[in-house]
């Protein structure tokens, strides 16, 4: 039987597992044609690669609980606003300092800044006062009528001299009425027989006090320079027969301020000295004196 198939027998057998090995070859590899999806393999972490990891998530959180400020354009950012220095009131500096009394050249001084927009430099010449003129300044150790025998030592003699009405001999410039009582009261052991009449705009109209001026003869005269320079200006108080001008300098109220330093009554004082009592003192009728 063998012999019947001869050599193709054995050549087909041959052939048939050649044909098996090589069809095992393409089922264990398979061909590049064919879209066959691997798994990839897991790498297995080495130390650098986990201490990389721990550092990102570090700093992931580090991001996280920071918290991103938007940037505004600089078009759109508010100018900044300049905080001004606050002004130290009169107040704040004489809280800190010790109060000194006023002497002449602090009235002078006074005199020249205000006028030094007001007049030419010729009549600003013309303004300024002598030392004759003022009477000694209070040391702050006299009282009203302490100080006043001190510079009015012949007072007696010149108050029954005065018969004259609608006017004073001594005119007392202050800066309220309510110190306008005050300082009437401390006249007690001064005046003696003398008039001593309040001048001031509080619940008295200017009329009713030129009616009290033309009624007798008024001696001392405390006020307001506001309310007198209006009876100057009325002709309600003639200065023809003034003598002595005490001004009320050295008092301060409750905020610390003297007379001078309150801009309203500023104002009326450099008026009333306008008003008659500088042209006094310049034909040496009158003097000044710092109380």
């Amino acid at each position: 039987m063998g012999d019947d198939l001869g050599d193709e027998w054995w050549d087909h057998e041959g052939n048939s597992d050649a044909s098996e090995r090589e069809e095992e070859k393409h089922e264990e590899q398979p061909s590049e044609n064919t879209d066959v999806k691997t798994k990839p393999q897991k790498r297995k972490n080495t130390g650098t690669e986990k201490t990389v990891k721990a550092k990102k998530k570090k700093k992931n959180e580090q991001k996280e609980l920071i918290v991103p400020q938007k940037k505004e354009p600089e078009d759109e950012k508010a100018p900044k606003v300049k905080r001004k220095r606050k002004k130290k009131t009169i107040t704040d500096v004489l809280s800190t300092s010790e109060p000194k009394p006023g002497c002449p050249a602090d009235l002078q001084n006074l005199i020249t800044q205000y006028f030094s927009d007001k007049r030419s430099v010729i009549e600003q010449e013309e303004l300024k006062l002598h030392d004759s003129c003022f009477l000694s300044s209070n040391d702050l150790t006299h009282s009203l009528s302490s100080y006043l025998k001190q510079v009015c030592p012949k007072w007696a003699k010149v108050q029954k001299q005065h018969t004259e009405k609608s006017s004073v001999v001594l005119l007392i410039v202050c800066s309220s009425a309510l110190r306008t009582i005050e300082l009437i009261k401390q006249l007690t052991t001064f005046k003696g027989e003398a008039k001593a009449l309040k001048l001031f705009a509080k619940h008295i109209k200017v009329e009713e006090q030129m009616k009290l001026l033309q009624k007798g003869v008024t001696h001392i005269g405390v006020g307001t320079p506001g309310r007198i320079s209006a009876l100057v200006e009325k002709d309600g108080l003639n200065l023809q027969a003034l003598r002595y001008v005490v001004l009320d300098w050295n008092w301060r109220d409750q905020k610390l301020r003297r007379m001078v330093d309150i801009p309203e009554i500023k104002l009326d004082f450099m008026k009333l000295l306008e008003n008659g009592i500088l042209s006094g003192c310049k034909k040496e009728k009158v003097k000044i004196g710092l109380f």
